[in-house]
């Protein structure tokens, strides 16, 4: 089994709680660190705080957000990622309307209607249907709100000024495991199946009954595919 330590790079808005079962899981058998993606402006300085405080040399998993940064932390320091897992992960740039889209969202945050937008706005087209649909929920908006409007605008800010990594995708060369789940309507299916066929060691796996929070919906699911992928 490879024994490198484990750094997990959450999603827009969530902090440690959104790996908290993986953590758990995987943390007896090697080191598990949480990125601070909250931190820092656009999404290159993101990367580089990260790569400043992670281990010589280290297996990367990046959920949404998470996952744009350790693409960018890949393209920066390859020799340094010994694998790389994207969750749920866009490697495109910010289209112009997805940009403008975001602005309302963002002078709502600035306005004291963060809560509003995370609960109407944005959480309810993650999730898919299952027993524990209500208490995610919940857990989603207590990480959005711990972590405050000022974040929101940080975070949306640099995905509205990321760079588009599909050509990178094709110089990745360390295993690669590419995980989303199968009802997930903000990275679909095919993306996820467009983003394996351009990384030529990635495997695809993909998590029944989840949309686009598996780690949290499906748990066990997720933590067997990431151990899979770390031995």
């Amino acid at each position: 089994m490879n024994l490198d330590p484990l750094v997990v790079l959450p999603d827009m808005m969530c902090d440690a709680r959104l790996f908290a079962p993986q953590i758990d899981g995987l943390s007896h058998d090697r080191a598990v660190m949480v990125g601070p993606v909250h931190l820092g402006e656009r999404v290159e300085e993101r990367a580089s705080m990260i790569l400043d405080m992670a281990p010589r040399r280290f297996a990367l998993c990046g959920h949404g957000f998470g996952g744009t940064v350790a693409l960018e932390i890949l393209r920066r320091a390859p020799t340094r990622v010994s694998r790389l897992c994207l969750i749920a992960t866009n490697p495109m740039g910010e289209t112009p309307v997805r940009a403008a889209e975001r602005e309302p969202q963002i002078i709502a945050a600035r306005t004291g209607r963060l809560e509003q937008v995370i609960r109407e706005e944005l959480i309810p087209e993650l999730l898919a249907e299952t027993p524990f649909k209500a208490h995610i929920f919940d857990m989603m908006v207590d990480m959005a709100l711990s972590l405050g409007p000022d974040v929101f605008v940080r975070q949306s800010r640099a995905l509205q000024k990321r760079r588009d990594y599909q050509r990178s995708l094709a110089l990745i060369k360390c295993p690669c495991l590419v995980l989303c789940g199968a009802e997930d309507l903000v990275t679909p299916l095919q993306r996820q199946e467009f983003i394996a066929e351009l990384i030529e060691p990635a495997e695809l796996v993909v998590i029944e009954n989840a949309g686009h929070i598996p780690t949290l919906e499906q748990p066990a699911a997720t933590i067997s595919a990431l151990r899979h992928w770390l031995t």
